[in-house]
């Protein structure tokens, strides 16, 4: 019998987890969970004699895939899936899928979240600032970034996009203004809202020249990957300009020496949450196991990454 594991450390919300056993076990699937872990061990242990595996934020690197000789398919709960190891997922003939678009919303309702409560400084009670009519600029138009756009126009912000993989119709489509470059984004926008995954190309292109251009009062908000910003890079922003701010939903490295020197112009959640509501537990969990019922009865590969 195929058997179905949903390895979480931070585990799915019950509801969601109901749903997903329901799927699994109505597709005639032994279902498995392992939640709350403590060890690389136990999921190594874990993983030895199933077929399908749902993660969330879980890293499935060579360790896990090769402790996992049975191993058909790895689904990753969410968009990113920088935490597979794609080649040795490959090498072993192991279909690696993610869940675009199951937590769009939510990601952008914490975009917003976040700068409102920087915007209000932090509601200490100081006098802050509206977000009507501030020009946000979205860096990557996929499913978070139209989500982002959509509810910065009900705030009645000016909104800007770039992303060179998406049609320059689509966008505006939209309603939203197209800049021709990223530095063009920048240069344009108060607020940027970083989309962009961690590739080759895009770790630490978030840097200085960029972010000097940006306009007085610059605020960059970061929930896709801290990888993407050049941390040295953002010491020497905050250094340079006062009137510079970061909100992230992934603290930096450099989070100790930013708190100690500029606390009132950063904002770092304290776990990675753009994820976490019921809805979207809800969405990614069912959509991952959707797939692999897809995928184990009929060969449905329709979002394989590697």
């Amino acid at each position: 019998m195929t058997k179905v594991l949903v390895a979480t450390e931070k585990p799915f919300a019950a509801t969601a987890l109901t749903q997903i056993r329901q799927i699994i076990e109505d597709a005639g699937f032994r279902f498995a969970v392992l939640e709350k872990y403590t060890h690389t061990d136990q999921l190594l242990e874990a993983v030895k004699d199933v077929d399908a595996l749902i993660i969330r934020s879980d890293l499935a690197n060579k360790a896990v895939i090769e402790a996992a000789p049975k191993l058909k398919i790895i689904v990753r709960a969410g968009a990113g899936y920088d935490n597979i190891d794609l080649e040795t997922a490959t090498a072993h003939q192991v279909v690696a899928m993610n869940t675009p678009g199951q937590n769009s919303n939510a990601v952008a309702e914490l975009v917003f979240g976040m700068m409102i409560f920087q915007a209000r400084k932090q509601f200490t009670g100081k006098t802050g600032a509206e977000l009507r009519g501030k020009k946000i600029g979205i860096h990557a138009y996929g499913n978070v970034g139209k989500y982002v756009a959509a509810i910065a126009k009900g705030f009645g912000m000016d909104v800007y996009a770039f992303d060179p993989f998406v049609k320059k119709e689509e966008i505006l489509a939209d309603g939203i203004k197209v800049c021709e470059s990223v530095e063009e984004l920048y240069q344009t926008c108060q607020y940027v809202s970083l989309h962009i995954p961690a590739n080759a190309k895009t770790k630490k292109s978030i840097n200085y020249s960029l972010l000097s251009t940006m306009p007085k009062g610059a605020t960059l908000i970061n929930t896709a990957r801290k990888e993407v910003i050049d941390e040295n890079d953002l010491l020497k922003i905050f250094a340079d300009r006062s009137d510079f701010t970061y909100l992230s939903d992934i603290e930096p490295d450099c989070k100790e020496e930013l708190a100690a020197k500029y606390g009132d112009r950063i904002f770092f959640t304290l776990k990675k949450m753009g994820a976490q509501t019921d809805e979207a537990n809800m969405n990614a969990g069912v959509a991952a196991a959707q797939q692999i019922v897809g995928f184990i009865k009929d060969g449905n590969t329709r979002y394989k990454v590697n």
